[in-house]
């Protein structure tokens, strides 16, 4: 019946081209004629001229039913598509993304079970983990729920993964290799919320071996398993290059903030930019940063003991008992504010120098930062660009807030980083993948024989420049290789630092030489 239907109608549409064609035949035998009552009046040239006009257009016609026609009887979408490339001034690229999309085979994908995350830590340490948990659901073949994201670390920032990043970006970027959905079926809703699922964290440093024999056969027994610590959960090195790659991918290309936090941070950009080039320092000197890492150096007795009080208030915070003096002396510290003013004159920068400050509340910043700001008078924050009204939708969400200062720093001319945690790590990684961009990488634990150097009068100001120029020469953020420790992963360099695999022909190069 079908077949005997789509022959009646392609029967119709031939009839119907038939009709058009035998009445244009029947125009064009009038025309003639009229033509032929003026050959007495008109010269042969000019009926010549007439006739050929008339045939042609016959002619276009004819074609254009016949193109119709056929259009009507196999609909392929190219001639389909063709008026919106006239009506829709960025049709061309929309029509050629479609097309590609269609003609790009998607992934086989057999449902495994389902992944539940859920990160710890801040901003991007999140970030990471993500990549790392989308690369992990990809290679087992499992869906992917949407990642849950820290509420009940020391910021208690409320915001879920869709108050940071485009959620629908998201889904729709990795589509075609990855299965994420907003929530579980229902039925495993109901386990998850009655707390009857597996729930366990994966093993730190873990290779693509680790998660097939070990992990997959846990989510094929329970069809559902829930991480619920996503830190560092994937090795830095050892890895298939196509889970390298992929790892780039869901981190440049899949994670874009939200349109309010992307809007916000290219006004701040902007309004930099309007006043020249720009420097982002990101001073790590919060007071958690400093009560985590029981680093005291500038701070008065009480300082150091209300830090080391609030590194007692949290369990998670393993280590206790520190030496700070020790500490600082390994380059385990972050700079204090005063340090960096003398090591940024020492690297060349001026007093006309513009620094953007990328960072949280610095720990009794009216004190500390007094001589950073002496030496250095046009830095500014967000709170300093942005008006009240608009950083008011941010504020008690710290993942949010260092969303902007995240864009910002990727953005800037030069970033230098005080200490090497995770947001330095990321966005250096970032500004790499983004054509090497310059970002100047401090070596603290020399830094400190030098300061300490210079302020004792073992070394006047001349010589400190000099060899702190001649230390960072080649600590630039330019390409390199990453440093890999087998047995030593924590002291290794961080992929997401300097994901060689990712970028430019000579870095792949040198990883696939290994």
């Amino acid at each position: 019946m079908h077949v005997e239907r789509t022959f009646n109608d392609s029967k119709e549409v031939r009839d119907e081209k038939e009709s058009w064609q035998q009445s244009f035949l029947k125009a064009a035998a009038a025309l003639t004629m009229a033509c032929k009552s003026k050959v007495r009046t008109l010269s042969r040239s000019r009926v010549h001229m007439w006739l050929l006009r008339i045939s042609t257009s016959i002619l276009l016609w004819t074609c254009v039913i016949q193109i119709t026609a056929w259009g009507e009887l196999w609909h392929p979408p190219l001639i389909r598509s063709w008026p919106l490339c006239f009506t829709h001034p960025q049709s061309h690229a929309v029509a050629i993304r479609q097309i590609q999309r269609v003609q790009r085979p998607r992934r086989a994908y057999k449902n495994n079970g389902y992944l539940m995350v859920s990160c710890n830590g801040g901003l991007n340490q999140m970030r990471a983990a993500i990549c790392d948990m989308v690369t992990i659901a990809k290679h087992l073949n499992v869906t992917l729920i949407v990642p849950e994201v820290d509420k009940t670390s020391f910021w208690a920032d409320p915001s879920d993964f869709g108050d940071i990043f485009d959620v629908n970006h998201f889904m729709s970027a990795l589509g075609d290799e990855v299965r994420i959905m907003k929530s579980l079926p229902l039925k495993f809703y109901r386990k998850a919320k009655n707390g009857i699922i597996r729930s366990m964290p994966p093993v730190s440093w873990s290779n693509d071996s680790y998660y097939q024999q070990q992990i997959l056969p846990i989510l094929k027994k329970h069809k559902i398993l829930h991480f619920n610590r996503t830190d560092a959960r994937l090795a830095n090195n050892g890895l298939p290059l196509e889970l390298q790659m992929f790892r780039c991918h869901v981190n440049y290309h899949a994670l874009k903030f939200t349109s309010r936090i992307q809007g916000l941070g290219e006004k701040l950009v902007n309004i930099l930019r309007r006043k020249g080039p720009f420097v982002v320092l990101h001073l790590r000197y919060e007071m958690d940063m400093l009560a985590f890492s029981g680093c005291t150096h500038g701070c008065s007795e009480e300082e150091a003991q209300e830090l080391t009080k609030m590194r007692y208030a949290y369990p998670w915070w393993k280590e206790k008992i520190i030496d700070s003096a020790q500490k600082r002396k390994d380059g385990l510290c972050p700079l204090t504010p005063e340090e960096t003013a003398l090591i940024l004159k020492a690297l060349g920068y001026d007093q006309n120098t513009q620094i953007y400050i990328a960072a949280g509340e610095i720990y009794n910043g009216t004190r500390r930062m007094s001589a950073l700001r002496s030496a250095f008078p046009n830095i500014v924050r967000k709170e300093m660009l942005l008006t009240q009204e608009e950083l008011k939708p941010f504020q008690n969400h710290s993942s949010q807030m260092a969303a902007l200062d995240y864009l910002v720093s990727v953005s800037s001319d030069v970033f230098i980083p005080t200490y090497d945690g995770n947001m330095a790590k990321v966005v250096e990684g970032h500004r790499r993948f983004l054509g090497f961009k310059k970002t100047i990488l401090l070596d603290r634990k020399k830094l400190i024989k030098l300061l300490n150097d210079y302020e004792s009068g073992a070394l006047n100001w001349d010589g400190f420049a000099f060899t702190v120029k001649r230390v960072h020469q080649d600590r630039l953020g330019l390409p390199c290789r990453r440093r890999q420790i087998t047995d030593k992963p924590k002291e290794e360099d961080y992929f997401y630092a300097n994901p060689c695999e990712c970028l430019p022909e000579q870095c792949i190069h040198s990883y696939n030489q290994k």
